[in-house]
């Protein structure tokens, strides 16, 4: 596997993606997100007729802030989900992967090339939508995430997990199938995460257990909690109750670096699978 190869298929996977109709409806999304959102913050003064506190402004912004960033992950998430599906699935269904393996092209080569390609296209995805709605909301209501580069990357790595998943269900299933439930155990998984946290504030140990096994066995709602806690003021996250734990839209304890190296492990481990169902697969 060279590193040219693996270059040109991320070329060729980021051009194909530009091209598909998932791209118009990400981008149609994205636009009426970011408008509404526009308008919520715009008026979020005016709601409570000026009577908020500087600190309850900027808790009330972190807030809407994470409930919109939700929203933005939730596109890229279905964007990418139904974007890894068809790049190997798809070119078996269409024998297009018999015409490129027929070659001396070695499938690894193949395998991670698209997925560096699909990986720079959903990052490049939620930077962009990330920073557009960040400037959105310091426009609006003069708030700026403390650690916008660390919540954006962690967002992305968070669209990496669930694509890798995408693409090691493509090896066995078909396109439509395995974008369906790639975004059906994302939706799971968030939910038993917010059940996870609503066990762990009342100390109930055996709900909360269910919110820590689901961020084990995939780790998308992990790291969509670490990247709302970079969203948001330090300052108001000192102020808060443990009971704020329970919200679904704050986090008040930072990503740990265990953590983050269990959900590298995972995109590893699981790139790993996709490439041995890919290398044993018939053309």
């Amino acid at each position: 596997m060279t590193v040219r190869t693996v270059l040109i298929f991320a070329a060729l996977t980021v051009q194909e993606a530009s091209r598909r109709r998932v791209l118009r409806s990400l981008a149609g999304l994205t636009i009426v997100l970011l408008a509404v959102s526009a308008f919520g913050f715009s008026r979020i003064d005016a709601e409570f007729d000026g009577e908020l506190t500087t600190g309850e402004a900027r808790l009330v912004a972190s807030t809407v802030l994470n409930l919109v960033m939700f929203g933005l992950s939730l596109i890229a998430a279905l964007g990418t989900a139904f974007l890894a599906g068809p790049v190997l699935a798809g070119e078996f269904e269409s024998g297009m992967a018999l015409a490129v393996l027929a070659r001396p092209v070695r499938r690894s080569a193949v395998l991670v090339g698209k997925w560096l390609g699909l990986v720079a296209f959903g990052s490049g995805f939620i930077t962009l939508a990330g920073l557009v709605q960040f400037l959105v909301v310091w426009a609006t209501v003069g708030y700026w995430p403390p650690d916008p580069v660390a919540g954006l990357a962690l967002l992305a790595a968070q669209t990496t997990v669930l694509l890798t998943l995408g693409l090691l269900l493509s090896t066995v299933i078909s396109p439509m199938a395995s974008g369906i439930v790639a975004v059906g155990l994302f939706g799971a998984t968030w939910i038993a995460g917010v059940v996870g946290s609503v066990g762990a504030a009342i100390g109930n140990d055996a709900v909360a257990r269910v919110g820590d096994a689901s961020r084990m066995l995939l780790p998308t709602d992990g790291l969509w909690r670490g990247a709302m806690n970079a969203f948001q003021d330090p300052g108001l996250l000192a102020t808060l109750s443990e009971e704020f734990n329970a919200h679904p839209f704050l986090s008040l304890s930072p990503l740990t670096g265990a953590y983050l190296a269990w959900a590298i492990l995972w995109i590893v481990l699981v790139l790993g699978l996709a490439g041995m169902a890919f290398l044993r697969r018939d053309l």
